[in-house]
Order: structure tokens, then sequence, then C-alpha cells
């Protein structure tokens, strides 16, 4: 079986790596972005508001995967069905972009915005469980690691052009009334562009895929639940993973606002070549830890958790121009590797070869952490705002011990064999 999937390795390759490349065009706007922040500062949101983001974003994908696992867990060939989610994900964007052509007040924008990136959120909750369980499954697990790097290689491409676009975008017209909506509105059609791309992809099932499984969506959801809490191993690896991946989020949501507040940076060159170098950092990773594939698992789980510990640090002690440059770059660098090791691992520690239960039920165990920690890091801002850029290191070292547990828990991470399926 996986002799076949790899004769269909280059295939494979391209297509999920065009997929990602026009999803990389986007990326910058909506996920994970300085330009969001920004946008909404500019629209008299507060830090609070702002860390209603990835709060949203993280509540979208811990609860609605597990829809997407239940629903998907009959269909043998997952292609049309990830093709399918992508496309609607797609299209919350392109309807903001639309529907913000008709809003010019900033009171009427901001509740416009927030109700459609909970829709997006939602979308996005139910289509990155069975995306990943599909990218893992059309790969052989020898090849796994380098197909996944090829494709997030491609997809930071499009992240670099599009960033420049951004830094021109804001640099001319800032975050006007009249370019903002097309802004989102390209965004959409390049998701809608990309989603297509699946269809160039073959996909292999294996064995035991489309059981037909006839238990309630209760039952199902306990059953898998009861699995996941029983697999020790992989309960040590997803503490770490999303205790880095929330401190990630976070700082990136709230960074850019830090430097051109009490630093002077240019908000274009916050919007664009901050993310730049982002983008740079995870290039950076899928050439050496992706393509080119140095390094076990373990050891780029581990090295991601110490980038972060680092990265925050600067951001404490030695915040500058040059520093926040050097800090995006490694925030691209953490993100990617955490990334890159988080597919392969969760299914190495399913046992399975449909993990999308794994996939879907995860991040529901960490819901009030990844949700919660960017509400409290902008309330805190909010509540000490009279400490101007002291209340930022403050923030900001708190979320450096974050990230040392993490990183303690990464290292106690056991990745010497498969734990076996329970069922």
């Amino acid at each position: 079986m996986d002799h076949q999937k790899d004769l269909y390795f280059k295939r494979n390759v391209l297509g999920v790596s065009l997929v990602e490349f026009f999803w990389g065009l986007g990326f910058p706007i909506v996920l994970e972005s300085t330009f969001l922040q920004l946008y909404l500062k500019h629209l008299g949101a507060s830090s609070f508001a702002v860390g209603i983001v990835p709060s949203l974003l993280m509540t979208g994908i811990a609860c609605f995967p597990l829809f997407s696992s239940y629903f998907s867990r009959r269909v043998r060939m997952k292609m049309p069905l990830v093709l399918l989610l992508h496309l609607v994900s797609a299209l919350s964007i392109l309807l903001f972009g639309l529907l913000l052509l008709s809003v010019k007040q900033p009171a009427g924008v901001l509740p416009l915005f927030f109700v459609c990136y909970s829709v997006f959120s939602i979308c996005m909750g139910l289509t990155i469980p069975v995306w990943l369980n599909y990218v893992v499954r059309i790969f052989s697990e020898s090849k796994t690691v380098p197909g996944l790097g090829y494709m997030m290689l491609a997809q930071n491409i499009g992240k670099v052009i599009a960033s420049f676009f951004i830094m021109n975008v804001v640099e001319k017209y800032s975050f006007s009334s009249d370019s903002t909506p097309w802004v989102f509105i390209v965004t959409g059609l390049v998701f809608a562009i990309g989603a297509l791309c699946f269809i160039i992809t073959r996909e292999v099932a294996d064995e035991g895929d489309g059981i037909r499984d006839r238990t309630s969506f209760f039952s199902h959801t306990g059953d898998c639940f009861t699995e996941i809490i029983a697999n020790r191993r992989f309960l040590v690896f997803l503490a770490a993973s999303d205790l880095e991946f929330i401190v990630i989020i976070t700082s990136l949501s709230f960074y850019a606002n830090y430097a051109t507040h009490y630093f002077h940076v240019p908000v274009a060159i916050a919007a664009g070549l901050f993310v730049a170098c982002i983008y740079a950092g995870s290039i950076t990773v899928n050439i050496f830890l992706g393509a080119l594939n140095y390094l076990s698992l373990k050891q780029k789980f581990v090295l991601s958790k110490m980038i972060t510990v680092l990265l925050l640090g600067l951001l404490v002690f030695f915040p500058g121009d040059v520093v926040f440059f050097l800090v995006s770059f490694m925030l691209g660098f953490g993100r990617a590797t955490r990334n890159m090791v988080y597919p392969p691992s969760v299914k190495k520690f399913a046992g399975r070869s449909d993990a999308t239960s794994y996939f879907a039920l995860a991040p529901i165990l960490t819901l009030p952490v990844t949700a919660g920690y960017p509400l409290f890091f902008g309330n805190m801002l909010d509540r000490l705002a009279s400490l101007g850029q002291q209340s930022y290191q403050i923030l900001f070292g708190f979320s450096a011990l974050i990230a040392l547990v993490a990183l303690g828990l990464a290292l106690a991470t056991d990745y010497r064999q498969i734990i076996p399926a329970s069922r």
C-alpha cells in the first residue's frame, strides 16, 4: 500500500503544494496575521477585542471538528469532502469582503468583522481535521515529512509574496474603506482557486477505511474521547504542542502593536516586512527540516520549544527595531516546526490509518487555555496600559514561563514506539 502511495508522490506533492501556495497568498490577511491586529486597532478596537480574534479561531477549530470527524468516518475516499470544506471556508472570507463594500463606518465594520470571522473560524474547524488526515494519508510514512515540507514551502512562498503586497497596499492606501474590502475579496477568491487544486491529487484508501460505523454521534464521540484519554503518550505530546502553539499565536496577535506603539516602527513595515520575516523563518524550516528532513521528529519538536522560549526572552529584555525582525523570523521558524511535526506525530501516537478523530477531538482538551489565553493577554494589556511598554514585557515574560513548561513536556514526550489503537 505504501508502494502505491509512493507512485503518486510527485503528483500529490504538486497538488497539495498548489493548494497551499494559493492559500498562502491569503493567510497573511486572516490567520496569525499582523494585518488584522493593525486593521482592528485602526478601527478603534481595544486590546481585548484584538485578543478575541485568536480566541474565536481557537474555539472554532476546537469545537466544530467533532462534527466533521463524525460525518467523515464512513467516507472511504476523503478528497471530495476536503475540497468542499475548503471552498466553504473560502466563501466566508469572500462574503465579508463583499459586505464590507457597503459598510463605511468603523462602528458598523467591527460587528460585521466578528460575525464573519466567527463563521470563518467554524468553517476552518470543520476543515482542518479532515485536511490534516488527508495530507498524512496520501503519503507513505517514510515520505510524509518530505511531502509536508514541499507543501509548506509552497505555502510560505505564497505568504512572502502576499506580505509585500500587503506592505504596498497599507503604505499606499492605509486601511481605507475603499481598498480594504478588495483585500478580503481577493483573499476569498485565491482560497477558492487553491481548493480546486485538490483535484490533481490521487488518494489510496487504507485498510479498514469506510467501516460502516453505525454508532450515534454521542457514542462515537465518547468512544473516541475514551481512547484519547487512555493514550498517555499522546496527552503529553498534546500538552507540549498546544501550550507552545497558543503562546506563538498570542505573540503573533500582539507584538506588531508593541512595535508600532512603543518603538515607532511604521505600520506598513509591521504589516508587510514583519510577515515576510515570519515566512522566511517558515521557509527555512520547510527546506531543512522538511524537504531535506534533518533531525528526528522529537528533535524537531524540542527545537521549536527552545526557539519560542528564546524569542520571548528577546521581546522582554531586548526589544528594538532589529530584534523585531529577528523575532518575526523566529516566530515563523517555531510555528512552522510545530506545524510540520504535528500531523505525523498525531498519526504516530494514534496508531491508526484514519486519525481524523484525534485531529478533531484533541483541541477540545486544551480549549480553555487556547481560547482563554489571548483574551487574558488582551484584557491584561488594557488593565496595565498605564505601565506603557512594560505591560507587554510583563505578559511576554509570563508567556515565556508557559513556553518553558512546554519545553519540559516536549523533553518528556516518548517517540520510541507507535501506540497501538484500541479499536
